[in-house]
């Protein structure tokens, strides 16, 4: 069985599942993880992720065969001086940042010898931290990788195959493409949802109707406005380029789309969402991308005293782990009164063969 020693820089939500996934499927790999958190270390240690916890570089760098660097980039980048005298023409050193232009600069000028190949795994939630780390958060996710000028084809090679071997998907990029393709995919849609969340704030009624009614698909397409906002005003400011050509490609889009309804052009309207929605039906579902996947369901419940409790316990007793339950009130796009969001697309398929099996009318998104 293959062998590794592995350093990560950061344990938290990506890099703690990275961690996770590589002991999964590479049980005798040596890992060894820097945080600030000693809490998040004993955590890593008991539950036997790591070998060793440090709160800074030192000897147990020593002789890695990869280095993921995945804190906030600003922190990463502070740690490269540190980091030279344990770089071996092994260690293959990379990221998990989402955004790469800032970080292939910093280590092209502080560590230009290294052998760093960018990597942004395509996976996340709302949530972050190690607590919310799990072993298989990069599972079927592509992972986009932008090799730097100073490592070989056979290096590429073989962290694609490594990547691979963690079941996630490798894609290689230049790290300019990979921004501008990451702030289309990523970075705008969480401007998109903050903005609109913030229109329904700023414009609500003074008795709140807008939020009273905002459920249902209202959350589902604004979830990742709860993501961390130091996180984003981060990303933010490290993408900007790419970011504000796309805010402007957006905003013409919805000039379109004014100039459509104050005209009353009603064909217009009609063939832009026609094609819109053709091109969104193909976009493939099989994988993860760059914004966490919902697994979800919705059935039909009878409106009486201990129902979601009924179907909570049938759930449980199968052992199926619900991530939240709850009643839709605005049903206009919703079929089912009840909303039961998984943690996977496999327990979410065992929960609509078990409450169809008890007699519920399941509507699977």
């Amino acid at each position: 069985m293959e062998k590794f020693k592995i350093a990560f820089i950061g344990l938290g939500l990506i890099g703690g599942s990275i961690a996770m996934r590589i002991r999964k499927k590479f049980p005798d790999a040596e890992i060894v993880a820097l945080n600030r958190s000693d809490a998040t270390l004993k955590s890593a240690l008991a539950d036997g992720i790591i070998n060793n916890g440090t709160h800074e570089i030192d000897d147990s760098f020593r002789n890695c065969d990869y280095i993921f660097l995945s804190a906030p980039v600003d922190t990463n980048i502070s740690f490269l001086e540190k980091l030279k005298p344990f770089l071996t023409e092994k260690t293959i050193l990379t990221d998990a940042g989402s955004v790469k232009g800032k970080i292939h600069k910093a280590v092209n000028d502080i560590l230009p010898d290294a052998h760093f190949i960018g990597g942004h795994p395509m996976a996340g939630s709302e949530k972050s931290g190690y607590a919310n780390a799990n072993d298989h958060l990069i599972e079927n996710a592509y992972y986009i990788l932008t090799p730097s000028d100073n490592v070989t084809d056979d290096e590429v090679e073989n962290y694609k195959a490594f990547v691979t071997k963690l079941d996630s998907i490798p894609l290689v990029l230049s790290p300019k493409d990979h921004d501008y393709v990451t702030a289309a995919v990523s970075h705008m849609p969480h401007i998109v949802a903050y903005s609109l969340v913030q229109t329904v704030m700023e414009t609500d009624s003074p008795e709140e109707y807008m939020k009273m009614i905002a459920a249902g698909g209202f959350k589902d397409i604004t979830r990742i406005a709860s993501s961390d906002a130091t996180m984003w005003e981060q990303i933010c400011l490290e993408n900007p380029e790419n970011i504000r050509i796309l805010i402007d490609e957006f905003m013409q889009r919805m000039r379109r789309f004014d100039d459509f309804i104050k005209d009353a052009n009603g064909s217009e309207l009609h063939k832009s969402f026609d094609e819109i929605k053709n091109y969104r039906n193909s976009i493939r579902d099989g994988r993860k991308g760059a914004l966490p996947k919902i697994y979800d369901l919705h059935c039909d419940i009878i409106d009486e005293a201990g129902a979601i409790a009924t179907i909570a316990t049938i759930l449980s007793t199968q052992g199926i782990s619900m991530k939240n339950i709850g009643i839709i009130h605005n049903r206009t796009y919703e079929q089912g009164a009840l909303h039961i969001e998984f943690y996977d697309e496999a327990s979410k398929s065992k929960a609509s063969q078990t409450l169809s099996r008890h007699g519920y009318t399941v509507f699977p998104d």
